[in-house]
């Protein structure tokens, strides 16, 4: 698969994941064969305005150990979208994704994200001033549409590869159903249908043989996982697998213990340790869910703001699971 000029190993791909997909977790991503993966989003606008702020310093920031990563920008305005593409054209990102996909109240009742949807000629618009821009391939990431009465992702995504898009990524739910009810992966069948460019289907990835299903059903040309993916990196090794016809073997849970503390490690040199703990809260609860004794160690965690105490918590369930009890 090529994204432009970008050639693509096989793989599963990390879906952008606002508060999630930070480098740190991208990293240890591409660890367990990640083929390719997408940033967090960050605001055009927000960008073009304050480009050395904390926040957007953290959002347009590529760890060493990450390989091919797009960086995705949202917005509604053709001025700053163009402007922001051409100020990040020398990052390290290698391509830019376009962020039509959101659902979240804060971002639709500005007119971006998923309700761009409901605005073809805008979209259009849009996708085109970041190509002009763009030093680099341009990928769109789509819904099916802004509701269940108005499902337009062949038209919007004829539209993107119209306005010289080099890839679509669409999720086949709808702005209403949030990540509720089941994914129409029919849907993407029709995109891909539709199109000459490369088609990423994203939406209820949680096995190798979900990915293997979803290609033979839509001949989508990529699988991208998103909430799959939360705690559990060795589902791309998984899929990767399942692509070869190899058997896997899955982690122990000393190794989820050591992938976590190693995580956790990484997220405090990456933000800080006040930060560090409050982001990695959700990961380790992610990491540890379904282990014997996991509800009580979040609750713990969860009351902690001590980076040793954290650590010591960590250590002392790691050592309860090598032992033996977490049968």
């Amino acid at each position: 698969m090529k994204i432009g000029s970008i050639e693509v190993p096989p793989g599963a791909f990390l879906a952008p994941m606002a508060g999630i997909s930070d480098p740190v977790t991208r990293e240890i991503a591409f660890s367990h064969g990640c083929a390719l993966a997408v940033s967090e989003m960050l605001s055009a606008k927000g960008f073009v305005f304050s480009p050395a702020s904390p926040v957007h310093v953290q959002l347009t920031q590529k760890g060493k150990g990450e390989g091919i990563t797009g960086l995705q920008l949202f917005g509604h305005e053709e001025y700053y979208l163009s402007e922001a593409v051409k100020r990040l054209n020398p990052s390290p990102f290698e391509f830019f994704d376009f962020n039509m996909g959101c659902p979240a109240r804060k971002i639709v009742s500005n007119g971006e994200g998923c309700r761009l949807m409901t605005q073809p000629l805008l979209a259009g618009k849009l996708i085109g001033a970041m190509v002009k821009a763009s030093a680099k391939p341009v990928t769109v990431k789509l819904r099916a549409g802004w509701d269940r009465g108005s499902v337009n992702c062949v038209e919007i995504a004829r539209i993107a590869q119209s306005e010289g898009a080099s890839a679509v990524t669409v999720h086949p739910r709808t702005r209403d159903m949030f990540y509720s009810g089941q994914a129409n992966w029919a849907l993407i069948g029709e995109v891909k249908s539709a199109l000459d460019i490369p088609v990423i289907g994203n939406g209820d990835i949680k096995t190798g043989q979900d990915a293997l299903k979803m290609l033979a059903l839509t001949r989508c040309d990529g699988v991208m996982v998103a909430r799959g993916a939360q705690g559990d990196p060795w589902i791309f090794d998984r899929i990767r697998c399942a692509l070869e016809g190899k058997a896997y073997i899955p982690p122990s849970p000393v190794q989820k213990l050591d992938t976590a503390i190693n995580h956790f490690g990484r997220a405090l040199a990456f933000y800080g340790e006040r930060t560090g703990i409050i982001e990695m809260r959700k990961h380790l609860a992610w990491y540890i869910q379904g282990l014997k004794g996991a509800s009580a160690l979040k609750t713990r965690i969860n009351n902690c703001s001590d980076v040793k105490e954290v650590l010591l918590l960590l250590n002392d369930y790691r050592s309860e699971l090598e032992g033996g009890n977490d049968k």
